[in-house]
């Protein structure tokens, strides 16, 4: 599709021309503007497997690294308090966060105890959604987003996943068990790896819904280039060009969305057979599962919400508004703690040191653990606020002109229109902007765009790691 080409080269260079990381003497993040609501982000930097794909910042676990890295984060987590901040919402990603369960539950009952946290959101593994490990997350979790990846076996031992995290089979029935302890519990998928075919791709679609997961998220494979050379030596090169069709299929087996037939997504709509259905795939015929088209809704341009779930069950009452994958959406401004943590607030984004050794020397200090930041222009927070309420399915017209003193179109014009053009818009009027189905797709290619660019941004601070982390890293 020539607008995903050019949206992904024009992505790539304004990327490549503001996510730059320069150097910071901050010892501390600015204070919180009254009145703004913040979101809370946390990072538990352990893996029990390092995946080739993962770009963010991991080591290697062992307790004795993990457990003092804890106490520093929740040392962190006052600063921000003495700072001034409240929060409502907070979002803990790894790594690994269940890697060391006692010491997450502290951290969580810290953060409740300390501010007005109304929900908490957890990344975890398969192997973690047993008796013991679901037992103390209840309650402190509402909201808990589960790796999978694939189900896939042979997809699974390529990633170096199969035996620490069991096979697809063994993944589904975790996930049954685990998903009524949670108001939501999210099956966080990747689509388009060198391997997988269209047909491991429906698999994988079959065994989200057999699971009863209450969400899933599917992300399109993105790569930084340092992660492009472990994914060639690993599962091989990406193939970009199969993205959209494995989103289209994507949308329409789990929303009942008919994709545009135009682009060659599929022959032919999917109809009903027996008690089946038939997916037609160029000139052939596969016969799925029983399975209801239209189970479940966009949640955001990659988040689908099951309709009608019993989310949360007698356990956990669910949230009035559906919690989905990417914090950004709902939170433009978050400060983050931890090592390899990224914070946004106001026009400046800042990176903490990804060495676990100088983010605890850090904060033993008594500063924060910034190592480098970028600073955004008006244009780059149009564009980016343009973009994440874009993806969220929604931008509101009436704020961006509240907040940018300029209404869309005069704030950003080139992009309005090439937009506009590739009939992005289903809604194009003096409230909002909502998107058609091609519209999403191409929010897909930007944020994962973007999100390159963010893990080339990951990569300028992890080449400043020396000695044994580098080793753990790069040996």
């Amino acid at each position: 599709m020539l607008s995903e080409r050019m949206l992904t080269q024009v992505m790539r260079a304004c990327t490549k021309n503001y996510l730059k990381l320069e150097p910071t003497a901050d010892t501390h993040m600015p204070p919180p503007v009254p009145g703004q609501a913040y979101m809370l982000y946390m990072h538990v930097p352990f893996c029990e497997r390092l995946c080739p794909y993962c770009s963010f910042n991991r080591f290697p676990f062992s307790e004795d690294r993990a457990r003092p890295y804890f106490a520093n984060m929740r040392k962190e987590m006052m600063m921000l308090r003495d700072l001034g901040y409240d929060f409502e919402s907070v979002y803990i990603g790894g790594g690994t966060p269940t890697v060391l369960l006692d010491e997450l539950c502290e951290t969580i009952d810290l953060a409740r105890d300390t501010f007005s946290i109304k929900e908490v959101s957890s990344e975890t593994n398969p192997n973690h959604l047993v008796p013991d490990y679901v037992e103390k997350l209840t309650g402190r979790v509402q909201r808990l987003s589960v790796g999978v990846q694939s189900f896939d076996d042979g997809l699974l031992r390529q990633m170096d996943r199969y035996d620490k995290y069991g096979s697809g089979v063994e993944i589904v029935e975790r996930i049954k068990y685990a998903t009524p302890y949670f108001t939501s519990l999210n099956a966080d998928m990747i689509f388009n790896f060198p391997a997988q075919t269209e047909d491991i791709l429906i698999s994988d679609i079959e065994r989200v819904i057999e699971s009863g997961a209450s969400q899933t998220t599917f992300y399109p494979l993105m790569a930084s280039p340092s992660v492009e050379r472990s994914l060639a030596a690993t599962v091989g090169k990406v193939d970009y060009n199969r993205e959209r069709r494995f989103y289209e299929i994507i949308c329409e087996l789990l929303t009942g969305e008919l994709p545009d037939l135009s682009a060659g997504a599929f022959t032919e709509p999917l109809v009903d057979v027996g008690a089946g259905n038939a997916v037609h795939i160029s000139e052939t015929v596969r016969v799925a599962p029983p399975m209801r088209p239209g189970l479940f809704e966009f949640g955001s341009a990659w988040t689908f919400n099951r309709r009608g779930a019993n989310v949360g069950g007698s356990v956990s009452e669910p949230f009035d508004d559906a919690m989905i994958d990417e914090y950004v959406v709902n939170y433009e401004e978050y400060p983050a703690i931890g090592s390899g943590g990224i914070t946004y607030l106001g026009s400046n984004l800042y990176v903490n040191t990804f060495s676990v050794v100088d983010y605890n020397a850090a904060i033993e200090a008594g500063r924060m653990s910034m190592m480098g930041k970028t600073a955004f222009n008006k244009r780059d927070r149009m564009r980016y606020r343009f973009m994440m309420q874009l993806f969220g399915l929604r931008l509101d017209k009436r704020a961006f002109e509240r907040d940018f003193g300029c209404t869309v179109e005069a704030g950003l014009p080139v992009e309005m229109a090439f937009m506009t053009a590739a009939g992005a818009f289903a809604t194009n009027n003096a409230d909002e902007l909502t998107l058609t189905p091609k519209g999403r797709y191409l929010t897909v290619v930007m944020m994962r765009q973007f999100f390159i660019g963010v893990n080339n941004l990951r990569d300028q601070a992890r080449a400043a790691l020396t000695g044994e982390e580098r080793e753990l890293i790069f040996g």
